[in-house]
């Protein structure tokens, strides 16, 4: 099966219908509102995230059909599966050799991908799914102060004003209107995100090169690049509880990110890891698990 095909498919259909799977913050509560393995406890991360949070179920928590059997339990006759991916490696002889004669081996990454159920799919033993937790009273304001504050190696953030939000390779700065010009707070930490996310590509932190080999507008870097900011902005949103609101004309968006998935397959896989480490890095978690 061709794995990238079969999420691009997904995220397409979801386009078509309306839904931008990355718009859709999820609301986190220690972390508990992320999409995650019923068993291992760990979170799914990529474009895992939005594949799982644009099913709009309930729980957070997901296992495959034989972790549901291990538990005791079954997947619900009729019930269908969503895909997550992951990363896989092989080690790859290059043909070259080390000066102690050792071939010269490199890592070459390739993905894999598995079936999960949500456990209201599923039929499992009493008390083995936790309870959510009432959501503590967090100020999201605060929370995104806090982001804002706590990223290493940030970039200059300049309020010169005027109407128009953006981040400067050549200068490796944000510029941001004032406060006061955006209609609520939200929507300046969303924009923020998003040109923060810009800012991870540069070459003294992720050498992103959707970033660092500007195309212009248009270009197939550019869209990339645009993406794996949305995709980033999205994810420190959703960490945050605020919604995602950085693009304005989002039908002409849409239609662009359709044109553009449906002519590169491994453009949303790709453009929603690289949103991950952006994010990551904002957050300072630069050893996040892979999952």
């Amino acid at each position: 099966m061709d794995i990238y095909q079969s999420v691009t498919d997904r995220i397409v259909a979801l386009l078509e219908q309306g839904t931008v799977p990355w718009r859709k913050p999820w609301t986190v509560a220690g972390h508990e509102g992320l999409p995650k393995n019923l068993v291992t406890r760990k979170a799914y991360r990529g474009i895992n995230v939005f594949i799982l949070t644009a099913q709009a179920y309930e729980s957070p928590y997901w296992l495959t059909f034989n972790q549901a059997r291990q538990l005791d339990g079954h997947v619900n006759k009729g019930e269908r599966s969503s895909m997550v991916v992951f990363w896989n490696w092989v080690e790859k002889e290059t043909g070259q050799t080390n000066t102690d004669g050792s071939p010269v081996v490199e890592e070459i990454p390739f993905l894999r991908y598995y079936n999960v159920f949500n456990v209201s799919q599923c039929t499992l033993p009493d008390g083995l799914v936790p309870n959510l937790p009432e959501q503590p009273k967090v100020e999201p304001i605060a929370a995104c102060d806090c982001i804002v504050s706590g990223m290493s190696n940030p970039p200059a953030i300049n309020h010169n004003g005027g109407n128009r939000a953006c981040y400067r390779q050549a200068t490796d700065s944000v510029h941001m209107p004032d406060r006061h010009r955006f209609f609520r707070q939200a929507e300046y930490y969303s924009t923020l995100f998003h040109e923060l996310a810009h800012a991870t590509g540069h070459s003294s932190r992720l050498d992103r090169k959707t970033l660092t080999e500007y195309d212009g507008f248009g270009g197939q870097n550019y869209s990339r690049e645009e993406l794996v900011a949305e995709m980033g902005a999205s994810f420190l949103c959703g960490m945050t509880g605020i919604e995602t609101q950085t693009i304005d004309n989002s039908a002409s968006y849409v239609a662009s990110w359709l044109q553009a998935l449906k002519e590169d397959k491994r453009m949303v896989v790709t453009a929603a890891a690289q949103a991950q480490r952006a994010a990551d890095y904002i957050l300072n978690n630069k050893t996040p698990e892979n999952h």
